[in-house]
């Protein structure tokens, strides 16, 4: 079934807002947010007056360049609540990172912060077809993680029957779909392959079950993962971006008329691209980091906050907001593997190119002596990887690690695994690098 287009008369106002418009709301907005963060939030008053700014400096768009950025260590420097606006009792909800390199960052919101959330979150499912009625699976990890509950939130507020599944159980999660026939799901893309090799393993066919559109997040993927998505899953995939420091899920999502990168509701969240090393703000077009400021958030704003995802701002299409090109990597995750940089997209690019390889890969940097090595663990497709006889098995290492050693340009060690057999974490996630050599690794 093809999933509907939204039409203008389903769409809110603002959405279809010429850019004057939406920028005097910004600008209004943003007055409001840095005033709010200053006069509330001790962390941004030592901030901004050490850089020698105040809220009544910005009187244009541009002046939010003259005020310091913040950085994930200045929530870890100041847990758990230390960059709330609000008094405690006015904050209705936590959540939190899984503090796996340090002290977990604690975000906050106030009753209206939740219902501005759900009210971006739905209008992104909208923006996917979504529709009042539909069924919407979520597999999206409940608790603390804010994909979870963001999402349900946002599909209640469309009016969609949710199965709040949340991670893992995967032979459940397939159950589920077939039983309960839901129409969009919601879950991280390198999850989603499971569960489509999971239904090949219970007999069904993916292309033929009820799900006709898939939102995916929590995680980078490429292009190529897309159309696999797609093609083996006979489904539309769209893209939906958010991070727990901002919001959660539903800061920017796909449109299913465009699908040519995630919409920014500019409205709620205002972005710029700066140089990750300088910090100059860059015109839009430009590749670097993407540094986001909340413009409506009570509880916790977040002044020009650095995602440290790589990408670019694009123009406006099938909605008067400007939109994200596909994050290509982060600004403090990129691998420097003996002097050369690497993204594991580039990888998972190279993966994808091999039809008898899945989209499941892990990557392991060590330090022999002096000397960086890469190792890539990589799962066979479902359903062949049984058959697959060690020769083919190391013919298919070989191709793999040529394809890295000519597109990227380091030696990898490479190892074809059965499917399944790379663990995800308990919201979903891939964990697709694991970097041995920083200090204590090894310990």
């Amino acid at each position: 079934m093809v999933q509907p287009i939204p039409q203008p008369g389903e769409l809110e106002p603002i959405e279809l807002a010429s850019r004057d418009a939406l920028q005097a709301l910004q600008l209004q907005r943003l007055k409001w947010s840095l005033r709010h963060a200053y006069d509330n939030v001790p962390h941004y008053r030592r901030a901004f007056d050490a850089a020698g700014v105040h809220p009544d400096d910005l009187r244009q768009l541009s002046d939010l360049a003259r005020f310091p950025t913040t950085s994930k260590q200045d929530l870890r420097d100041n847990y758990p609540f230390g960059l709330f606006a609000v008094p405690k009792d006015e904050v209705v909800r936590v959540h939190a990172s899984s503090g796996t390199t340090g002290k977990p960052t604690v975000v906050g919101y106030t009753a209206k912060d939740i219902d501005t959330w759900a009210n971006v979150t739905a209008r992104s499912i909208r923006a996917a077809g979504g529709r009042r009625g539909d069924t919407l699976h979520n597999a999206f990890g409940y608790g603390l993680f804010t994909g979870g509950l963001g999402i349900h939130y946002g599909a209640e507020r469309l009016g969609c029957m949710v199965v709040p599944m949340s991670g893992g159980q995967t032979e459940k999660q397939v159950q589920l779909i077939r039983d309960f026939e839901p129409s969009i799901i919601l879950v991280t893309p390198s999850y989603m392959l499971n569960l489509i090799d999971e239904m090949a393993r219970q007999g069904m066919d993916p292309a033929q079950s009820s799900l006709r559109v898939g939102i995916f997040g929590a995680e980078p993927w490429t292009q190529g993962m897309r159309s696999e998505i797609e093609t083996r899953a006979g489904i539309q995939a769209l893209d939906i971006y958010g991070l727990s420091e901002i919001m959660g899920p539903g800061v920017a999502c796909e449109c299913i008329e465009s699908k040519d990168g995630p919409v920014i509701w500019e409205d709620h969240f205002y972005p710029e691209i700066i140089d990750p090393v300088s910090g100059e703000v860059l015109p839009d077009g430009s590749p670097g980091e993407l540094v986001f400021t909340s413009l409506s958030k009570e509880a916790m704003p977040m002044i020009r906050y650095r995602t440290r995802d790589l990408t670019s701002l694009l123009p406006p299409t099938s909605r008067g907001m400007r939109r994200l090109a596909k994050i290509t990597g982060r600004s403090d995750d990129m691998l420097i593997i003996r002097g050369v940089n690497v993204f594991p997209s580039q990888i998972e690019e190279l993966i994808l190119g091999i039809s008898r390889l899945s989209g499941n890969y892990q990557l392991c940097i060590t330090r022999d002596g002096h000397m960086d090595a890469l190792s890539v663990s990589v799962e066979a497709r479902a359903g062949i990887c049984d058959a697959l006889a060690d020769s083919e098995r190391a013919q298919l290492a070989r191709e793999l690690q040529h394809r890295v050693k000519t597109m990227v340009g380091v030696s990898a060690a490479v190892r074809v695994l059965n499917a399944g057999e790379i663990k995800t974490t308990a919201t979903g996630k891939a964990q697709r690098v694991i970097d041995m050599r920083q200090a204590g690794a090894l310990a």
